[in-house]
Protein backbone atom coordinates (compact mmCIF):
# COMPACT_ATOMS: atom_id res chain seq x y z
CA UNK A 1 0.00 0.00 0.00
CA UNK A 2 2.78 2.40 0.84
CA UNK A 3 4.31 1.92 -2.60
CA UNK A 4 0.98 2.73 -4.23
CA UNK A 5 0.64 5.74 -1.96
CA UNK A 6 4.01 7.12 -3.08
CA UNK A 7 3.18 6.54 -6.73
CA UNK A 8 -0.13 8.28 -6.24
CA UNK A 9 1.64 11.29 -4.78
CA UNK A 10 3.88 11.59 -7.80
CA UNK A 11 0.99 11.13 -10.24
CA UNK A 12 -1.14 13.70 -8.50
CA UNK A 13 1.71 16.18 -8.27
CA UNK A 14 2.36 15.67 -11.97
CA UNK A 15 -1.27 16.29 -12.83
CA UNK A 16 -1.86 12.65 -13.92
CA UNK A 17 -4.73 10.34 -13.01
CA UNK A 18 -4.66 7.00 -11.23
CA UNK A 19 -7.44 4.67 -10.09
CA UNK A 20 -7.05 2.84 -6.82
CA UNK A 21 -9.51 1.51 -4.33
CA UNK A 22 -7.51 2.21 -1.21
CA UNK A 23 -8.11 4.61 1.62
CA UNK A 24 -4.38 5.46 1.68
CA UNK A 25 -4.48 6.70 -1.86
CA UNK A 26 -7.57 8.82 -1.19
CA UNK A 27 -5.91 10.37 1.84
CA UNK A 28 -2.70 11.11 -0.06
CA UNK A 29 -4.59 12.63 -2.96
CA UNK A 30 -6.45 14.93 -0.60
CA UNK A 31 -3.16 15.97 1.02
CA UNK A 32 -1.59 16.73 -2.33
CA UNK A 33 -4.66 18.71 -3.38
CA UNK A 34 -4.36 20.81 -0.24
CA UNK A 35 -0.65 21.39 -0.87
CA UNK A 36 -1.34 22.49 -4.42
CA UNK A 37 -4.02 24.87 -3.21
CA UNK A 38 -1.67 26.76 -0.88
CA UNK A 39 1.49 26.61 -3.03
CA UNK A 40 2.64 30.09 -4.16
CA UNK A 41 1.80 31.13 -7.68
CA UNK A 42 4.69 31.55 -10.07
CA UNK A 43 4.58 35.37 -9.90
CA UNK A 44 4.01 35.46 -6.14
CA UNK A 45 7.64 35.13 -5.11
CA UNK A 46 9.27 35.57 -1.73
CA UNK A 47 11.55 38.23 -3.23
CA UNK A 48 9.83 40.73 -5.51
CA UNK A 49 9.91 44.50 -5.96
CA UNK A 50 7.61 44.88 -2.98
CA UNK A 51 9.93 42.92 -0.69
CA UNK A 52 13.27 43.99 -2.21
CA UNK A 53 15.65 45.79 0.14
CA UNK A 54 14.69 49.48 -0.39
CA UNK A 55 18.34 50.50 -0.13
CA UNK A 56 19.11 48.36 -3.19
CA UNK A 57 16.21 49.96 -5.08
CA UNK A 58 17.59 53.39 -4.23
CA UNK A 59 21.09 52.49 -5.46
CA UNK A 60 22.07 53.88 -8.86
CA UNK A 61 25.34 53.68 -10.78
CA UNK A 62 25.21 56.02 -13.75
CA UNK A 63 28.29 54.78 -15.61
CA UNK A 64 26.57 51.39 -15.99
CA UNK A 65 22.96 52.56 -15.90
CA UNK A 66 20.07 52.59 -18.43
CA UNK A 67 22.07 54.41 -21.12
CA UNK A 68 24.72 51.69 -21.08
CA UNK A 69 22.09 48.95 -21.19
CA UNK A 70 20.50 50.65 -24.20
CA UNK A 71 23.92 50.93 -25.85
CA UNK A 72 24.38 47.17 -25.48
CA UNK A 73 20.96 46.58 -27.02
CA UNK A 74 21.79 48.82 -29.98
CA UNK A 75 25.14 47.09 -30.40
CA UNK A 76 23.41 43.71 -30.67
CA UNK A 77 20.97 45.12 -33.22
CA UNK A 78 23.84 46.44 -35.33
CA UNK A 79 25.50 43.01 -35.30
CA UNK A 80 22.25 41.51 -36.52
CA UNK A 81 22.19 43.87 -39.49
CA UNK A 82 19.79 46.56 -38.24
CA UNK A 83 20.03 49.89 -40.07
CA UNK A 84 20.94 52.82 -37.83
CA UNK A 85 22.24 56.34 -38.50
CA UNK A 86 25.60 55.07 -37.17
CA UNK A 87 27.69 51.97 -37.74
CA UNK A 88 29.16 51.38 -34.29
CA UNK A 89 28.68 52.16 -30.61
CA UNK A 90 31.59 54.19 -29.24
CA UNK A 91 31.78 53.57 -25.49
CA UNK A 92 32.91 56.72 -23.73
CA UNK A 93 30.99 56.03 -20.54
CA UNK A 94 33.60 54.33 -18.36
CA UNK A 95 37.36 54.46 -17.89
CA UNK A 96 38.05 50.99 -19.27
CA UNK A 97 41.32 51.60 -21.10
CA UNK A 98 41.93 48.13 -22.50
CA UNK A 99 38.39 47.84 -23.82
CA UNK A 100 39.11 50.98 -25.81
CA UNK A 101 42.25 49.55 -27.37
CA UNK A 102 45.08 50.37 -24.94
CA UNK A 103 47.63 47.59 -25.02
CA UNK A 104 48.68 45.96 -21.72
CA UNK A 105 52.07 46.67 -20.20
CA UNK A 106 54.28 43.72 -21.13
CA UNK A 107 56.15 43.53 -17.83
CA UNK A 108 52.97 43.46 -15.76
CA UNK A 109 51.51 40.62 -17.80
CA UNK A 110 54.79 38.72 -17.69
CA UNK A 111 54.96 38.81 -13.89
CA UNK A 112 51.31 37.80 -13.52
CA UNK A 113 51.77 34.97 -16.04
CA UNK A 114 54.84 33.66 -14.22
CA UNK A 115 53.00 33.72 -10.90
CA UNK A 116 50.00 31.90 -12.32
CA UNK A 117 52.09 29.30 -14.16
CA UNK A 118 55.48 29.01 -12.38
CA UNK A 119 56.71 26.42 -14.89
CA UNK A 120 57.35 29.39 -17.21
CA UNK A 121 60.13 30.59 -14.90
CA UNK A 122 62.47 28.19 -16.71
CA UNK A 123 61.57 29.68 -20.10
CA UNK A 124 64.15 31.86 -21.87
CA UNK A 125 61.26 33.97 -23.23
CA UNK A 126 60.84 35.82 -19.93
CA UNK A 127 63.29 38.43 -18.61
CA UNK A 128 65.23 37.87 -15.40
CA UNK A 129 63.66 40.78 -13.49
CA UNK A 130 60.12 39.51 -14.20
CA UNK A 131 61.19 36.07 -12.91
CA UNK A 132 62.71 37.63 -9.80
CA UNK A 133 59.48 39.52 -9.04
CA UNK A 134 57.37 36.38 -9.54
CA UNK A 135 59.61 34.17 -7.39
CA UNK A 136 59.58 36.70 -4.55
CA UNK A 137 55.77 36.88 -4.61
CA UNK A 138 55.36 33.11 -4.83
CA UNK A 139 57.63 32.65 -1.80
CA UNK A 140 55.05 34.65 0.17
CA UNK A 141 52.12 32.53 -1.04
CA UNK A 142 50.85 29.48 0.81
CA UNK A 143 52.25 26.40 -0.92
CA UNK A 144 54.11 28.80 -3.23
CA UNK A 145 50.91 28.97 -5.27
CA UNK A 146 48.82 31.91 -6.43
CA UNK A 147 45.81 29.66 -5.87
CA UNK A 148 46.13 29.88 -2.10
CA UNK A 149 44.41 32.45 0.09
CA UNK A 150 46.56 35.35 1.21
CA UNK A 151 46.23 37.20 4.49
CA UNK A 152 43.05 39.31 4.49
CA UNK A 153 45.20 42.43 4.44
CA UNK A 154 47.10 41.16 1.37
CA UNK A 155 50.46 39.49 0.81
CA UNK A 156 53.05 41.05 3.10
CA UNK A 157 55.73 41.38 0.41
CA UNK A 158 53.29 43.35 -1.76
CA UNK A 159 52.33 45.60 1.16
CA UNK A 160 56.06 46.22 1.65
CA UNK A 161 56.38 47.26 -2.00
CA UNK A 162 53.36 49.57 -1.72
CA UNK A 163 54.89 51.13 1.39
CA UNK A 164 58.18 51.77 -0.44
CA UNK A 165 56.28 53.26 -3.37
CA UNK A 166 54.25 55.65 -1.18
CA UNK A 167 57.36 56.64 0.77
CA UNK A 168 59.24 57.39 -2.45
CA UNK A 169 56.28 59.25 -3.96
CA UNK A 170 55.98 61.46 -0.89
CA UNK A 171 59.64 62.30 -0.59
CA UNK A 172 60.50 60.08 2.35
CA UNK A 173 57.39 60.43 4.51
CA UNK A 174 57.47 57.21 6.60
CA UNK A 175 55.05 54.38 5.79
CA UNK A 176 54.22 51.33 7.91
CA UNK A 177 53.33 48.27 5.76
CA UNK A 178 50.87 47.32 8.51
CA UNK A 179 48.85 50.41 7.56
CA UNK A 180 48.60 49.20 3.95
CA UNK A 181 45.61 47.09 2.91
CA UNK A 182 45.41 45.50 -0.54
CA UNK A 183 41.88 45.79 -1.92
CA UNK A 184 39.71 44.54 -4.76
CA UNK A 185 40.06 47.80 -6.66
CA UNK A 186 39.76 51.13 -4.87
CA UNK A 187 35.96 50.77 -4.68
CA UNK A 188 36.24 47.75 -2.36
CA UNK A 189 38.37 49.75 0.07
CA UNK A 190 36.05 52.76 -0.04
CA UNK A 191 33.03 50.57 0.67
CA UNK A 192 34.82 48.86 3.57
CA UNK A 193 35.73 52.14 5.25
CA UNK A 194 32.24 53.58 4.81
CA UNK A 195 30.83 50.54 6.62
CA UNK A 196 32.86 51.48 9.70
CA UNK A 197 31.33 54.93 9.85
CA UNK A 198 27.63 54.05 9.87
CA UNK A 199 25.79 54.64 13.15
CA UNK A 200 22.66 56.30 14.47
CA UNK A 201 19.05 56.81 13.44
CA UNK A 202 17.09 59.85 12.33
CA UNK A 203 19.03 63.04 12.95
CA UNK A 204 21.98 61.09 14.36
CA UNK A 205 22.36 58.96 11.21
CA UNK A 206 25.83 59.20 9.67
CA UNK A 207 26.27 61.80 6.95
CA UNK A 208 28.98 61.42 4.28
CA UNK A 209 30.14 64.61 2.54
CA UNK A 210 30.84 64.07 -1.17
CA UNK A 211 31.71 66.45 -4.01
CA UNK A 212 29.17 67.33 -6.67
CA UNK A 213 29.82 66.40 -9.45
CA UNK A 214 30.91 63.07 -7.93
CA UNK A 215 31.84 59.60 -9.11
CA UNK A 216 28.59 57.61 -8.67
CA UNK A 217 30.32 54.92 -6.61
CA UNK A 218 29.86 57.26 -3.65
CA UNK A 219 26.15 57.97 -4.01
CA UNK A 220 25.53 54.27 -4.75
CA UNK A 221 27.50 53.10 -1.71
CA UNK A 222 25.84 55.65 0.57
CA UNK A 223 22.38 54.52 -0.61
CA UNK A 224 23.22 50.85 -0.24
CA UNK A 225 24.57 51.30 3.28
CA UNK A 226 21.75 53.54 4.47
CA UNK A 227 23.89 56.60 5.23
CA UNK A 228 22.97 60.20 4.36
CA UNK A 229 24.50 61.84 1.30
CA UNK A 230 25.73 65.36 2.06
CA UNK A 231 26.56 67.32 -1.09
CA UNK A 232 29.18 70.03 -1.34
CA UNK A 233 29.48 71.72 -4.72
CA UNK A 234 32.68 72.27 -6.66
CA UNK A 235 33.13 75.72 -8.24
CA UNK A 236 32.68 75.26 -11.99
CA UNK A 237 33.49 78.91 -12.68
CA UNK A 238 36.87 78.40 -11.02
CA UNK A 239 37.93 75.19 -12.83
CA UNK A 240 35.92 73.02 -10.39
CA UNK A 241 37.96 74.17 -7.41
CA UNK A 242 37.03 73.17 -3.87
CA UNK A 243 35.97 76.12 -1.72
CA UNK A 244 36.32 75.89 2.06
CA UNK A 245 33.34 78.19 2.58
CA UNK A 246 31.19 75.76 0.55
CA UNK A 247 32.35 72.92 2.80
CA UNK A 248 31.27 74.92 5.83
CA UNK A 249 27.87 75.78 4.29
CA UNK A 250 27.24 72.15 3.42
CA UNK A 251 28.29 70.89 6.86
CA UNK A 252 26.18 73.39 8.80
CA UNK A 253 23.10 72.63 6.69
CA UNK A 254 23.58 68.86 7.04
CA UNK A 255 23.77 69.08 10.84
CA UNK A 256 20.08 70.00 10.81
CA UNK A 257 19.11 66.50 9.65
CA UNK A 258 22.07 64.11 10.18
CA UNK A 259 25.46 63.72 11.85
CA UNK A 260 28.24 64.32 9.25
CA UNK A 261 31.22 62.15 10.14
CA UNK A 262 33.28 61.83 6.95
CA UNK A 263 34.51 64.01 4.11
CA UNK A 264 35.33 62.43 0.74
CA UNK A 265 37.76 64.13 -1.63
CA UNK A 266 38.43 62.97 -5.20
CA UNK A 267 41.80 64.33 -6.32
CA UNK A 268 42.49 64.47 -9.22
CA UNK A 269 38.79 64.94 -9.78
CA UNK A 270 36.41 62.50 -11.39
CA UNK A 271 34.49 63.49 -13.49
CA UNK A 272 35.69 67.09 -13.23
CA UNK A 273 39.45 66.47 -13.77
CA UNK A 274 40.59 69.30 -11.51
CA UNK A 275 43.85 68.92 -9.57
CA UNK A 276 43.68 70.38 -6.09
CA UNK A 277 46.41 72.85 -5.15
CA UNK A 278 48.52 72.30 -2.09
CA UNK A 279 46.81 75.27 -0.41
CA UNK A 280 43.40 73.73 -1.06
CA UNK A 281 44.50 70.40 0.46
CA UNK A 282 45.83 72.22 3.53
CA UNK A 283 42.47 73.99 3.87
CA UNK A 284 40.60 70.68 3.65
CA UNK A 285 42.83 69.04 6.25
CA UNK A 286 42.44 72.00 8.60
CA UNK A 287 38.66 71.88 8.09
CA UNK A 288 38.56 68.14 8.89
CA UNK A 289 40.74 68.73 11.96
CA UNK A 290 38.57 71.60 13.16
CA UNK A 291 35.24 69.83 12.54
CA UNK A 292 36.39 66.32 13.56
CA UNK A 293 35.71 64.69 10.21
CA UNK A 294 37.16 61.41 8.93
CA UNK A 295 38.94 62.02 5.59
CA UNK A 296 38.70 59.70 2.58
CA UNK A 297 41.11 60.68 -0.23
CA UNK A 298 40.33 59.03 -3.58
CA UNK A 299 43.63 59.47 -5.45
CA UNK A 300 43.31 56.86 -8.19
CA UNK A 301 44.09 59.36 -10.97
CA UNK A 302 47.31 60.59 -9.38
CA UNK A 303 49.39 59.50 -12.39
CA UNK A 304 47.02 60.98 -14.99
CA UNK A 305 48.03 64.63 -14.76
CA UNK A 306 48.92 66.39 -18.02
CA UNK A 307 47.90 70.04 -17.74
CA UNK A 308 50.65 72.63 -17.52
CA UNK A 309 51.17 73.96 -14.00
CA UNK A 310 49.32 71.09 -12.32
CA UNK A 311 51.00 68.85 -9.77
CA UNK A 312 49.68 66.04 -7.63
CA UNK A 313 50.03 66.46 -3.87
CA UNK A 314 48.97 63.47 -1.80
CA UNK A 315 46.87 64.13 1.27
CA UNK A 316 49.26 61.93 3.26
CA UNK A 317 52.29 64.10 2.37
CA UNK A 318 50.55 67.41 3.01
CA UNK A 319 49.16 66.09 6.31
CA UNK A 320 52.67 65.07 7.40
CA UNK A 321 54.17 68.44 6.43
CA UNK A 322 51.50 70.36 8.36
CA UNK A 323 53.10 69.12 11.57
CA UNK A 324 52.54 66.63 14.37
CA UNK A 325 49.39 68.36 15.62
CA UNK A 326 47.66 67.34 12.40
CA UNK A 327 49.63 64.24 11.40
CA UNK A 328 49.02 62.52 14.72
CA UNK A 329 45.30 63.30 14.95
CA UNK A 330 43.51 63.63 11.59
CA UNK A 331 42.05 60.28 10.52
CA UNK A 332 42.79 59.63 6.84
CA UNK A 333 42.42 56.77 4.41
CA UNK A 334 43.77 57.20 0.88
CA UNK A 335 43.08 54.94 -2.11
CA UNK A 336 44.81 53.92 -5.34
CA UNK A 337 44.19 51.19 -7.94
CA UNK A 338 45.51 49.35 -11.00
CA UNK A 339 42.52 50.46 -13.06
CA UNK A 340 43.84 53.95 -13.77
CA UNK A 341 47.33 55.42 -14.06
CA UNK A 342 49.44 54.13 -16.94
CA UNK A 343 48.31 50.50 -16.65
CA UNK A 344 44.54 50.68 -17.11
CA UNK A 345 44.25 47.12 -15.79
CA UNK A 346 40.61 47.35 -14.70
CA UNK A 347 39.84 43.64 -14.93
CA UNK A 348 42.43 42.57 -12.37
CA UNK A 349 40.59 44.53 -9.66
CA UNK A 350 43.75 45.45 -7.83
CA UNK A 351 44.07 48.34 -5.40
CA UNK A 352 45.30 49.45 -2.00
CA UNK A 353 44.46 51.82 0.81
CA UNK A 354 46.66 53.38 3.45
CA UNK A 355 45.08 53.93 6.86
CA UNK A 356 46.36 56.78 9.06
CA UNK A 357 45.43 57.42 12.71
CA UNK A 358 42.68 54.82 12.96
CA UNK A 359 41.89 53.93 16.57
CA UNK A 360 43.66 50.60 17.33
CA UNK A 361 40.46 49.03 18.68
CA UNK A 362 38.54 50.11 15.57
CA UNK A 363 41.37 48.83 13.40
CA UNK A 364 40.99 45.39 14.96
CA UNK A 365 37.30 45.38 14.02
CA UNK A 366 38.18 46.68 10.56
CA UNK A 367 40.50 43.74 10.01
CA UNK A 368 37.79 41.41 11.28
CA UNK A 369 35.43 42.89 8.69
CA UNK A 370 37.99 42.38 5.94
CA UNK A 371 38.56 38.79 7.02
CA UNK A 372 34.95 37.95 6.13
CA UNK A 373 35.83 38.26 2.43
CA UNK A 374 38.92 36.04 3.09
CA UNK A 375 41.27 38.01 0.83
CA UNK A 376 41.37 40.19 -2.30
CA UNK A 377 42.05 38.29 -5.56
CA UNK A 378 45.71 37.32 -5.51
CA UNK A 379 46.34 37.96 -9.26
CA UNK A 380 45.03 41.48 -8.66
CA UNK A 381 47.49 41.84 -5.81
CA UNK A 382 50.31 40.82 -8.16
CA UNK A 383 49.19 43.42 -10.71
CA UNK A 384 49.17 46.07 -7.99
CA UNK A 385 52.70 45.06 -7.01
CA UNK A 386 53.99 45.69 -10.53
CA UNK A 387 52.32 49.12 -10.60
CA UNK A 388 54.24 50.16 -7.49
CA UNK A 389 57.39 48.15 -8.29
CA UNK A 390 58.06 48.54 -12.05
CA UNK A 391 61.38 47.76 -13.77
CA UNK A 392 64.25 49.94 -12.61
CA UNK A 393 67.20 51.36 -14.59
CA UNK A 394 69.74 48.61 -15.12
CA UNK A 395 67.17 45.79 -15.03
CA UNK A 396 66.55 43.72 -18.13
CA UNK A 397 62.98 44.91 -18.74
CA UNK A 398 63.60 48.62 -18.16
CA UNK A 399 64.17 49.58 -21.79
CA UNK A 400 61.10 47.71 -23.01
CA UNK A 401 59.03 49.09 -20.13
CA UNK A 402 59.87 52.67 -21.13
CA UNK A 403 58.54 52.12 -24.68
CA UNK A 404 55.15 53.31 -25.66
CA UNK A 405 52.67 51.20 -27.71
CA UNK A 406 55.33 48.50 -28.17
CA UNK A 407 57.46 51.06 -30.04
CA UNK A 408 60.79 52.63 -29.21
CA UNK A 409 60.25 56.28 -28.14
CA UNK A 410 61.63 57.72 -31.38
CA UNK A 411 59.42 55.40 -33.45
CA UNK A 412 56.42 56.42 -31.34
CA UNK A 413 57.27 60.10 -31.82
CA UNK A 414 57.60 59.80 -35.58
CA UNK A 415 54.41 57.77 -35.89
CA UNK A 416 52.44 60.31 -33.89
CA UNK A 417 53.95 63.15 -35.91
CA UNK A 418 52.82 61.49 -39.13
CA UNK A 419 49.33 60.67 -37.85
CA UNK A 420 48.67 64.14 -36.45
CA UNK A 421 50.43 66.43 -38.94
CA UNK A 422 51.05 64.40 -42.08
CA UNK A 423 54.81 65.01 -41.76
CA UNK A 424 56.91 61.93 -42.50
CA UNK A 425 60.35 61.73 -40.86
CA UNK A 426 62.64 58.83 -39.93
CA UNK A 427 63.36 57.55 -36.37
CA UNK A 428 66.95 57.98 -35.24
CA UNK A 429 67.11 54.30 -34.30
CA UNK A 430 67.29 53.59 -38.03
CA UNK A 431 70.69 55.29 -38.11
CA UNK A 432 72.09 54.31 -34.72
CA UNK A 433 72.18 56.46 -31.60
CA UNK A 434 73.64 56.48 -28.11
CA UNK A 435 71.84 54.27 -25.56
CA UNK A 436 69.11 56.22 -23.80
CA UNK A 437 68.92 59.01 -26.41
CA UNK A 438 66.31 59.44 -29.16
CA UNK A 439 66.32 61.38 -32.42
CA UNK A 440 64.56 61.73 -35.72
CA UNK A 441 65.96 62.68 -39.12
CA UNK A 442 64.32 64.85 -41.75
CA UNK A 443 65.56 66.32 -44.99
CA UNK A 444 65.43 70.06 -45.76
CA UNK A 445 64.92 69.95 -49.52
CA UNK A 446 61.55 71.75 -49.38
CA UNK A 447 61.04 75.28 -50.58
CA UNK A 448 61.53 77.96 -47.95
CA UNK A 449 57.78 78.54 -47.73
CA UNK A 450 56.95 74.88 -47.18
CA UNK A 451 59.87 74.44 -44.80
CA UNK A 452 58.51 77.25 -42.61
CA UNK A 453 55.13 75.54 -42.48
CA UNK A 454 56.76 72.19 -41.68
CA UNK A 455 58.90 73.59 -38.86
CA UNK A 456 55.93 75.38 -37.31
CA UNK A 457 53.90 72.17 -37.39
CA UNK A 458 56.75 70.23 -35.79
CA UNK A 459 57.08 72.89 -33.09
CA UNK A 460 53.34 72.85 -32.32
CA UNK A 461 53.27 69.04 -32.27
CA UNK A 462 56.32 68.82 -30.02
CA UNK A 463 54.87 71.30 -27.52
CA UNK A 464 51.56 69.45 -27.45
CA UNK A 465 53.28 66.06 -27.01
CA UNK A 466 55.36 67.31 -24.08
CA UNK A 467 52.26 68.70 -22.37
CA UNK A 468 50.51 65.36 -22.74
CA UNK A 469 53.30 62.97 -21.79
CA UNK A 470 55.65 64.98 -19.57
Amino acid sequence: MSGLSVAARWMAAAGGEMLAGTRGFATDLATVSNLRAVAPRQNDRVLGLGTLNPRVRATEYAVRGPIVLKAGELERELRQGAQKPFTEIIKANIGDAHAMGQQPITFLRQVVALCIYPELIGSPDFPADAKERAQRILQDCGGHSLGSYSASQGLYCIRQDVAKYVESRDGGVPVDPNNIYITTGASDGIMSVLKLLLTGEGRTRTGIMIPIPQYPLYSAAISELGAVQVNYYLDEENAWALDKSELRRSLNKAREYCYPRALCIINPGNPTAQVQSRKCIEDVIHFAYEQKLFLLADEVYQENIYAEGCKFHSFKKVLYEMGAEYFNTVELVSFHSTSKGYTGECGFRGGYMEVINMDPDVKAHFEKLLSVRLCPPVPGQVAMDVVVNPPKPGEESYKTFKMACNMAPDMFYCMKLLEETGICVVPGSGFGQKEGTYHFRMTILLSIEKLKVLLQKVKDFHTKLLQKYA
